[in-house]
Formats: C-alpha cells, structure tokens, sequence
C-alpha cells in the first residue's frame, strides 16, 4: 500500500510538473534579466540568427541591415513568440479596465498596463520565459503582434536576414519553425482558455513541428528555464527524448 501511495505521488507530480503554468515569475523585468544570463553561453537572436554580446547585437555576424530604427537595430529586446496582445484580449481588464485601473488625474485605463497591473495570472503569462526569445529590437517593433503564416514571394526587409512580414503575417526561417510551434503549443496547453492557436493555425504548427525538430539548445533551454521557473515544458521535453535515441 505504502509503495501504491508514493507511485500515485510522483505520478501527480510528474502531471503538475508537466502541465503546470509558471508560477514563480511574475516579472517580465526579472524574466529578461535572468534570460540575458541564460543566454550567455548561446547569445543568437531568434528571427535573424545574429549574434549579441549583452544587451548589443553584432548585426555584422548576420547581415543585418537596418531598415528605419537604427535605435532599435542596436539593442536586444525580448520578444513574446506568442504576442501579450494575442492572450491579453482574453482578459477582462485588457478588454474592459477595472476599478483600479484609474490615472491620478481621475482618467480610466484599460489594455495591457491595466491587465498588468491587476491580474496576476496575466503577469505570470507576460514572464513566462518558455514564450521569450532574444530579438533584435527593429524585427521586434515590426513583428508587432502579427500572427505566424507561409508568405509566398515576399522580399526580406533587413538585409539577410530571412524573416518575411507582410499583411500583418510574418514568416520566419526555416529552421526556427519548429521551435515557434512549440512554443505556441505550450502556451496553449498549459493556459487553457485563453485562445493561444485558433484553429486555422494548428495545421500550420503541427506541420512546423514536424518538419523542424528539436536540436540540442531547444532542449538545453527548456531544461535550464524549469529550474528557474519550476514548470516543465512537456512539448520540447518529450520530442527531447528522441534526440537522445
């Protein structure tokens, strides 16, 4: 019976690990901090590949070229794979305010300063860093909150590197396609409720997680943010295992 007991634990363990939402962060601000060091011994951007050396990318090691914010071009932002916009909606307080959401000078607030600062479930979805990845700034401001699609001949905007955005869609490189899907599809599994892939979009994703596997830092990634955070991202970790066979 005791023996019965202990495996019936670390079954439900197991389950809480590997569904269960980021519950130690709730700071986007600490988010980015701890990802900066995360990233310190594989410092590449996700869309373009570039290299960064703190919070400065070498748009050099990608040919990158900027297009209108040289600004932005020179700094690494964090990027949401999965926009704050696109699961923020779902809350009330984005959609609607809240009583607390109010200015000193009386005037009501909504959208995502307001979600932010009421809810914490919104705030743990915002630094959930399984979601964040290093950009650059510029791709980060022009990727805005588009959703993620197949373009057919668009022309790069930033020199060489290979990400497509068009109509309010963006394409990114082969070979982070995988890793964009299964990012959403955690998301979507451990948030339940809050709309993360519409079904026009599953296909899409099913189809990226397939054709571009896990590789050995998607792994490592995962297994460093669930000791920071405490959750385990059951998407990655599980196609994880056939890496190692």
């Amino acid at each position: 019976m005791k023996h019965l007991l202990i495996l019936i634990a670390l079954i439900l363990l197991y389950y809480f690990q590997a569904f269960s939402q980021n519950t130690q962060i709730t700071s986007f601000s600490k988010s980015k901090k701890l990802l900066l060091k995360l990233y310190k011994d594989n410092p590449v951007t996700l869309y373009c590949g570039c290299s960064f050396k703190g919070k400065k990318p070498i748009l050099s090691s990608c040919g990158y070229i900027p297009k209108k914010n040289k600004n932005r071009a020179n700094r690494i932002e964090w990027e949401h794979v999965v926009p704050a916009h696109a699961f923020g909606q779902s809350f009330s307080e984005w959609r609607n305010g809240h009583p607390k959401c109010v200015r000193k000078n009386g005037t009501k607030f909504k959208g995502r300063k307001c979600a932010e600062k009421v809810n914490e479930e919104y705030r743990r979805m915002q630094a959930d860093m399984f979601n964040l990845y290093p950009a650059i700034g510029e791709v980060n401001g022009r990727r805005s909150n588009y959703s993620m699609a197949i373009i057919k001949g668009e022309k790069r905007e930033f020199g060489k590197c290979d990400v497509e955005i068009k109509k309010k869609k963006v394409e990114p490189r082969e070979s982070i396609r995988g890793e964009i899907a299964r990012t959403y599809m955690y998301m979507d599994s451990v948030y339940q409720g809050r709309k993360i892939i519409t079904k026009k979009n599953r296909k899409l994703f099913d189809t990226w997680d397939k054709s571009d596997p896990v590789d050995e830092w998607e792994c490592e990634r995962a297994r460093r943010i669930e000791k920071i955070q405490g959750n385990r991202n059951e998407i990655v970790i599980r196609s994880c295992q056939n890496l190692i066979k």
